[in-house]
């Protein structure tokens, strides 16, 4: 390698004052400058979105935005969009992308109302979409391996082995990905220095993780990623080398499409909020600062983005939930809600185990050891199915399920009179989403636990309310990522 480092002022100078318009990226590419005329084949601001009651937003499975840790949906922004939805009142739909090339293709077809990721703000991307206030600001690094015995040379021979200014790229090969921003950064590269930098374009579906991956294992020499994401690399990787810049700052937004101005003031006007409180900061640092949440994090075996997991107990609740005829992946968001699938968990009630039952109910089912992972699991399969069969009369076979979480958790006996106070005023007993449900709210009123058709009086309606609404939104995250 010949090393021009006598150069490096004129190609800070370079980088600084000639990046063309268009060459930065997201935190994992696309440039996305398709048309340049009015993309989007919907018309859907934010009072049809309030009228809808969901918020439906587009991301990237990668190790940042949107992913399953311990049977628990994370990600940057998966946090902010959760806070986002609250603010507004909605419920929030997640699609994944396939790639980065989809994202904006997905948006302006009505796939979604909202791209949260982290995509930068360029002047094509301006034709296709509107950006939100930006999340925070980035820069892109070139991404290398560190000599093998790194650890044991003194920093001048590291220093003469690796790459340090942009001059030297000059006939080095880059692995990037192909049509993403990360390769048109460096064509204007080329001109920038008038030197050719052969390009070696990856497929379009590989997410920026496995490219700098595939630098660690020695597949590919080097690539170039956004500062930030190359630096949660570093953590678990510390073999990487991200210190030489490839470009200037980069504002990192989400988007919306540009006829939906309401939505995007009020997406706006919740990022300038959140940006005045500690939380967002913290939730950052998570995802982008913490080494020592993110290493121990991509060592688990249960981080969706090593293997097919949720849990250490998967086997047993797959045994179990064939028993009843029901997706292990929607079981195991039940254990989770339950106990967060630790098997010592006890309630202030008193119920315990993994599938939290109450002593007189184990008893009943045949359990013997509550704390027990497979008798616990089995006698609480053995519990629903009970519960199952009060609900005869509910012939859908997804309301049926939801009768039977909410009786598991505050007994049949108060959703039976809930499901008698919709039928006495006018909703369908058998339904109940919109229908039941909003009268087991009800019973923690006087005005309904003192009904004539009452017969098991108070109870706090929110617990099974969330319980339901809980258990089914994770499983719809479970099915995102894991595998039936």
């Amino acid at each position: 390698m010949i090393l021009k480092k006598y150069a490096f002022f004129i190609v800070v100078l370079i980088i600084f004052s000639s990046c063309s318009k268009g060459d930065r990226d997201s935190s994992d590419g696309a440039f996305g400058d398709k048309k340049d005329t009015k993309p989007y084949k919907i018309s859907k601001d934010l009072e049809a979105i309030k009228e809808d009651g969901v918020l439906h937003a587009i991301t990237i499975y990668n190790s940042t935005s949107y992913f399953l840790y311990r049977g628990m949906p994370m990600g940057f922004e998966y946090e902010l969009l959760s806070r986002l939805a609250k603010n507004l009142g909605l419920k929030l739909k997640i699609t994944i992308a396939e790639d980065i090339d989809d994202l904006f293709d997905m948006l302006n077809n009505g796939k979604g109302d909202l791209i949260a990721y982290g995509l930068t703000i360029t002047e094509p991307r301006k034709n296709l979409v509107s950006f939100t206030e930006n999340h925070y600001v980035t820069h892109q690094a070139l991404v290398q391996r560190m000599p093998d015995n790194w650890r044991s040379l003194p920093g001048y021979k590291i220093d003469k082995q690796l790459i340090s200014n942009t001059l030297e790229l000059i006939n080095d090969t880059v692995w990037v990905r192909e049509n993403s921003s990360y390769a048109e950064r460096l064509k204007n590269l080329q001109n920038e220095i008038g030197g050719e930098i052969p390009i070696e374009h990856i497929e379009g579906n590989i997410t920026t993780d496995k490219i700098i991956r595939m630098v660690v294992d020695g597949e590919i020499e080097r690539t170039v990623a956004d500062y930030n994401i190359a630096s949660i690399n570093k953590t678990y990787y510390p073999i990487l080398n991200i210190d030489t810049r490839v470009s200037f700052s980069q504002r990192i937004a989400w988007a919306v499409r540009q006829n939906s101005p309401d939505l995007l003031k009020a997406i706006n006007k919740w990022i300038n909020k959140e940006k005045q409180s500690d939380d967002y900061y913290v939730i950052y640092n998570k995802y982008f600062k913490n080494t020592r949440s993110n290493r121990s994090r991509i060592k688990s075996d249960f981080y969706s983005k090593n293997s097919n997991k949720i849990s250490k107990y998967d086997d047993i609740i797959k045994e179990n939930a064939s028993e009843i005829g029901w997706d292990w992946r929607f079981l195991s968001s039940q254990v989770y809600q339950e106990s967060r699938f630790d098997p010592k968990a006890e309630s202030w009630a008193g119920a315990t185990g993994l599938i939290q039952l109450m002593p007189a109910t184990a008893k009943e089912v045949g359990v013997s050891n509550n704390y027990n992972p497979e008798q616990n699991i089995k006698g609480g399969v053995k519990y629903l199915d009970r519960m199952r069969d009060n609900f005869e009369t509910v012939e859908d076979s997804i309301q049926k399920v939801k009768f039977t979480l909410a009786a598991f958790n505050c007994g049949a006996g108060h959703v039976f009179d809930a499901m008698r106070l919709a039928e006495k005023n006018g909703k369908n007993p058998n339904i109940w989403d919109e229908n039941v449900e909003e009268y087991i709210l009800k019973l923690k009123d006087k005005e309904y636990y003192l009904d004539d058709v009452v017969r098991h009086g108070f109870v706090r309606g929110t617990e099974p309310y969330n319980y339901v609404r809980d258990i089914f939104l994770r499983y719809d995250h479970y099915k995102q990522f894991i595998e039936e």
